[in-house]
């Protein structure tokens, strides 16, 4: 697995960071996250400290994801299997 270097800019600070290529993508998308939270809370609250900023917008991501429902290998496979099945069966279908 090829390792890249990917600097991240979180609440104005910049991370140097060394992550899977497959990845960066992800924590990208997690940093534009935060941003968003942190810009999110300081808009709407009087506060102004980064370091509470980051904190209420860690503790309102993870919540939030503590309510998302998780997926288990074995549905995700199950889920697979079905796609597979449905996939042939309307291939067959089209193709008699």
């Amino acid at each position: 697995m090829a390792e890249i270097s990917l600097k991240v800019v979180i609440a104005g600070r910049t991370y140097p960071l060394t992550v899977k290529q497959e990845d960066e993508q992800s924590v990208q998308a997690a940093a534009k996250l935060i941003n968003e939270k942190v810009k999110e809370f300081e808009q709407n609250y009087s506060v102004r400290d980064k370091q509470d900023l980051l904190a209420m917008s860690a503790l309102n991501l993870l919540a939030t994801q503590q309510n998302t429902p998780k997926k288990s290998p074995e549905l995700e496979s199950e889920i697979n299997q079905l796609d597979l099945f449905v996939s042939d069966y309307l291939q067959k279908e089209s193709n008699p």
